[in-house]
């Protein structure tokens, strides 16, 4: 069918819309990019737009000798893994019992967790809740207040009501139990979602930021996001690197490094997607009935 003239309009300025919003998300890092890959007397002077000038690692290897950038990469990734470990196995454990029909105190439970959604208890109470379980400066306080997600939870729920009655009561017929049933039919079926979920669990817990601050007090334990933040607010970066081993600390700036460390965190959840961005495209529902 062929589209009217408004049609055209209205599809044009979509595009045009959606373009400039990608450019506005894209064009930061293509210049954090090149002013991390560029020569120190290049950054100095302002050339380095869209494109490394003179490229060099000079920022890179001050970057891993000469801060702790390798130790807080370290504890990200623990943060990260363990983190989205639990948060996913006990997501899952909550969505699936509210997701069945025949579960006693079903609505009391979801409403109880609604309720959180829209009310919290602030960030004293918190603090205080954390402090008396021991936490503090432990990595415990980053993964139990964020070990269950409302929004996620209520999202598997969802996509465990839509699975059609006739899948469970054929798994049952063949003899499943609840655990099986969840483990061998439910859990393969929600690939997309849990593929979903985790890469939501995984970009919060890789960017956690505050709880790390409020919590954390050996800077040992700190993560890459919360190093990065120091490194940036900083003034006097260059002179605190005393260990880099280089023949011209002149070959490096600032802005070099702090370019360098922007781009080691977010680089590894670029790499990461994807691998997941797959799910994204499929269907919410896998394995239809057939009649």
């Amino acid at each position: 069918m062929k589209s009217t003239f408004g049609e055209k309009v209205f599809y044009g300025c979509n595009y045009f819309v959606l373009f400039a919003l990608a450019m506005s998300c894209l064009l930061p890092i293509v210049h954090i990019v090149a002013l991390s890959l560029s020569d120190a007397h290049a950054v100095m002077s302002g050339h380095v737009s869209l494109w490394p000038v003179g490229w060099t690692l000079e920022s890179y290897t001050a970057l891993f000798e000469g801060t702790r950038i390798v130790e807080a990469f370290r504890n990200s990734i623990v943060i990260t893994i363990v983190g989205v470990a639990a948060s996913m196995t006990f997501t899952i454990l909550a969505a699936y019992p509210l997701s069945r029909r025949y579960f006693i105190g079903r609505r009391p439970f979801l409403l109880a967790m609604v309720f959180t959604m829209m009310f919290s208890g602030g960030l004293i109470p918190s603090y205080l809740v954390i402090k008396e379980l021991g936490l503090i400066n432990t990595y415990g306080a980053i993964w139990l207040p964020a070990l269950i997600n409302t929004y996620n939870l209520l999202v598997l729920r969802t996509f465990f009501e839509n699975v059609p009655d006739e899948i469970d009561e054929a798994a049952r017929m063949d003899g499943c139990g609840e655990w099986r049933l969840m483990a061998q039919i439910m859990l393969p079926l929600s690939l997309p979602v849990l593929a979903t979920l985790t890469l939501f669990y995984g970009v919060g817990f890789w960017n956690s930021f505050m709880n790390v601050l409020i919590y954390i007090n050996d800077t040992d334990k700190y993560n890459l996001t919360v190093l990065v933040q120091q490194m940036i607010k900083k003034q006097s970066l260059l002179q605190e690197l005393t260990s880099v081993q280089s023949d011209d600390l002149s070959a490096i700036t600032p802005e070099g490094i702090k370019a360098a460390g922007i781009m080691a965190l977010i680089i590894p959840m670029l790499v990461v997607y994807p691998f997941l961005q797959k799910y994204f495209v499929k269907g919410v529902m896998i394995g239809a009935i057939k009649g």
